[in-house]
């Protein structure tokens, strides 16, 4: 690992492939950004490669593409980052911005987690493990980010809403992150 990357003042990382989601808002004024949300996602589930989730962080998911896209197509939702099984990393918002992935949730006393998290999505589901890429890709992500705010906590999206959530789901190996 080179932890060469860096998050500019935005919160853009140079290194990944920008494709903008017009999901997201401005974060409350002085807003601390200290904590890191790990997510999975797969579109349809279980399937990996496809458009799926470029499509609905983007507003353009076709309804009649596949059952499952029926209830989701009119979400609006997004995320920071997401990293491919190949470990190819696409930014989606800026970090300096409110993406809209956490939902409602609370961490540690402290709701609305949109405010002050940067949420990561992982391809991948709660059936599969991840791949060495991802692990890869992600550790050198956090390094960036953590050279820019000042990270006090990395969790999963079941943390912060349990009652809801699930991912990243039993196959993600916290141990491989710092």
């Amino acid at each position: 690992m080179s932890l060469t990357w860096t998050a500019a003042s935005d919160g853009r990382i140079a290194e990944a492939a920008i494709q903008l989601s017009p999901n997201h808002d401005p974060r409350p004024v002085g807003q601390v950004i200290d904590l890191v949300v790990i997510h999975a996602i797969s579109l349809p589930p279980g399937e990996f490669g496809g458009p799926g989730v470029e499509q609905l962080f983007t507003n353009r998911l076709d309804p009649d593409a596949h059952p499952y896209y029926r209830d989701i197509a009119g979400l609006r939702v997004s995320a920071h980052f997401f990293i491919r099984r190949d470990g190819q990393l696409i930014q989606w918002v800026p970090c300096e911005l409110r993406a809209w992935h956490a939902g409602v949730s609370c961490w540690q006393g402290r709701q609305r987690c949109n405010d002050f998290s940067i949420g990561i999505e992982l391809e991948g589901c709660d059936e599969q493990a991840f791949t060495d890429a991802q692990y890869q890709v992600l550790t050198e992500l956090i390094a960036a980010l953590r050279q820019r705010y000042p990270i006090a906590a990395i969790t999963g999206h079941s943390d912060i809403a349990p009652e809801r959530k699930t991912d990243p789901g039993p196959h993600f190996d916290w141990s491989r992150i710092s």
